[in-house]
Parts: C-alpha cells; sequence; structure tokens
C-alpha cells in the first residue's frame, strides 16, 4: 500500500471513530460547569435541568460549581475544555458584560465558547418600601425630579444586572440616579427599608418574603411582557418606559469546536425538557421564567445583549469592582 493510500486509510479510520464518538454521546459523564455557588438561582435551576437530562439522555450530569470574577473563573475553565461535549458552561448574565466592564479576558467570549440554547430568565422588578413617600412608578420619577441629587438605586454590585437596569431607568426617564453597590441583595434590602436609598431593581426571588410580609412594594417588572411569576407586576414599558429591560438569564455554552452533531442533540433535549409542565412549574417556584432559545436564537440574543450592555456600560462610565 503507498503512503498516500496509508494516510488516506488513517484518515478515514479516525473520521469513522470521530463520528461513532458522537453519535454515541453521551457515553460517560458530562460536567455542567456552574458560574455561582450552591444553592442560588443558577445552581437549582441547572440542577433541575441535569436530572431531566439524566433520565432522557442515560448518562450521569454532575454540576461543578466554580463561582467567582463574576462568571469569568467558570467561562474560562469552559474555553479551554475539550470540545468533546462532555464539559458545558451555564452561561449567565454577565457572560455579556465581561469584556467591557474588566477590558481583555483569558478567552474570548465571541469565539471560544458556541451557544448551545438559552434555558430561563430571572425578571428583574423594580421595588420600594412600603414605607416610602411614593406609591407608584410615576410619584417615584416626580420624587426624583424634585430632588438635586435625583434618586438613589440599591444594587448587590457595581456592573451588576440590577446596576444596569437602573442606569437604562435613569436614561429612558430622564431623572438623575446614583447607583449605591452592596455586597448582595440583603444588605441592598436593608438599606431600602431604613429609608436611606429610594429604590432597588432585583430578582423577585430573593425579595418575595419581603412582598408578602408588606415590606416592599413592586411598581414593576423590567421585561417585555408580564412575567408569570408575579403577573399583577406591570412592565415598566407599560408605563411609559419602553427601554427598561433587563433580566438575568442562563443558557447552556460548549467549547467552539464541539460536534454540531452534539450541540444539535443537547439543543433539542433541553427545548423538549423547558417545554415539560412539571419542568416549568418547578422554576416557576423559584422565581425563574422558562425561556428556551435554541442554539441560533441563543446566539442572536448573546450578540444584542453584548451591544446593548456594552454602550449603557461605556456611556455611563461604569467601573467593575
Amino acid at each position: 500500500m503507498t503512503r498516500r493510500a496509508l494516510l488516506g486509510a488513517g484518515a478515514a479510520l479516525a473520521l469513522s471513530h470521530r463520528a461513532m464518538a458522537q453519535a454515541n454521546w453521551p457515553a460517560r459523564v458530562v460536567r455542567l460547569i456552574c458560574p455561582y455557588g450552591a444553592g442560588g438561582a443558577s445552581d437549582i435551576s441547572l440542577r433541575i435541568l441535569a436530572t431531566e437530562f439524566e433520565h432522557h439522555l442515560g448518562q450521569q450530569f454532575i454540576v461543578e460549581n466554580k463561582p467567582g470574577a463574576g462568571s469569568r473563573i467558570a467561562n474560562d475553565v469552559v474555553a479551554r475544555a475539550p470540545p468533546d461535549g462532555y464539559t458545558l458552561l451555564y452561561a449567565a448574565a454577565p457572560y455579556v458584560t465581561a469584556e467591557a466592564l474588566f477590558g481583555k479576558l483569558s478567552y474570548d467570549p465571541a469565539k471560544d465558547l458556541r451557544p448551545v440554547a438559552g434555558t430561563i430568565v430571572a425578571p428583574i422588578f423594580l421595588m420600594i418600601s412600603a414605607n416610602a413617600p411614593f406609591k407608584t412608578l410615576t410619584e417615584l420619577l416626580a420624587y426624583g425630579k424634585s430632588k438635586p441629587e435625583g434618586l438613589t438605586f440599591a444594587s448587590p454590585g457595581a456592573g451588576s444586572q440590577p446596576h444596569l437596569a437602573a442606569e437604562l431607568l435613569f436614561r429612558d426617564a430622564g431623572v438623575t440616579g446614583l447607583n449605591i453597590p452592596f455586597r448582595g441583595d440583603s444588605m441592598a434590602y436593608t438599606e431600602l427599608l431604613a429609608g436611606r436609598v429610594d429604590a432597588t431593581l432585583t430578582a423577585i426571588s430573593t425579595a418575595l418574603p419581603y412582598i408578602q410580609s408588606g415590606h416592599f412594594r413592586v411598581l414593576g417588572v423590567a421585561a417585555t411582557e408580564r412575567s408569570a411569576i408575579y403577573p399583577q407586576a406591570p412592565t415598566l414599558r407599560e408605563q411609559g418606559l419602553p427601554n427598561v429591560v433587563a433580566s438575568g438569564w442562563y443558557g447552556f455554552m460548549a467549547p467552539s469546536a464541539t460536534p454540531q452533531a452534539i450541540v444539535d442533540l443537547l439543543s433539542r433535549e433541553i427545548l423538549a425538557d423547558l417545554a415539560a409542565p412539571d419542568v416549568k412549574q418547578k422554576l416557576l417556584t423559584q422565581g425563574l421564567d422558562a425561556q428556551p432559545r435554541d442554539a441560533a436564537a441563543f446566539g442572536q440574543f448573546i450578540a444584542d445583549e453584548t451591544k446593548k450592555w456594552s454602550a449603557v456600560i461605556r456611556d455611563a462610565a461604569i467601573k467593575a469592582e
């Protein structure tokens, strides 16, 4: 056999092995990398989906929590992983703001990872203390315009989605505003209850006890339509702020060279699981809306969000903590 024939046979055999590996995926444990610690919305929702994957794909899907650096640690782990479908990222909203906030990263968000499917969103709600001197969005904005220093908004950190949503609100409403970052929601809620800040934008899951006890009043949701989680809250769009749309979100990504066949299979599985009524209900109890997107739609969403929030960060001169 000639050298050329031997090389051709070897290449064909390698392609055959790769095709077989893809067809048999998953043949071993799959790692799901979560950018946050155990117990939060990201971790809980990922474990709900991991259980569904195991039932339907017949293999173990292990959640590995790699928190820190605004999700950049987890992103980097998956960007450097072998592109074989056995290490997947459960990407979160900071994925699209990291470059604008921190500059050059250890990975390229646009090139090193590819979208697999969008999964869920955590709508952001505008809340005030029930004891505040204003009771509606109109009254809140009028109050802010009457004060030289404008409104003060609490957020769980500079550059967080609640902070960015507040900047959109200030701009859309034509009101001066100041973001006051805290280390997490609990400290922000303490300041809101004490009346030392005027309002906050936050996911409803952590705020629900304060709402149910009558300590917080919900003025609206920063979404294109009302949320099934708390449908009595009108959108900010309905109240004259059409551009104030923001949310926490999650979705799966894989190393960029991951075979299309694996991406397609996993995308179909994710969309089917998110359509199941019991899965939707489990997510709703966590303050999360199932919002499935296939790989193409999720990729477009990421591109749009990157452009949108990069402009907000630049225009508001936001600096990362």
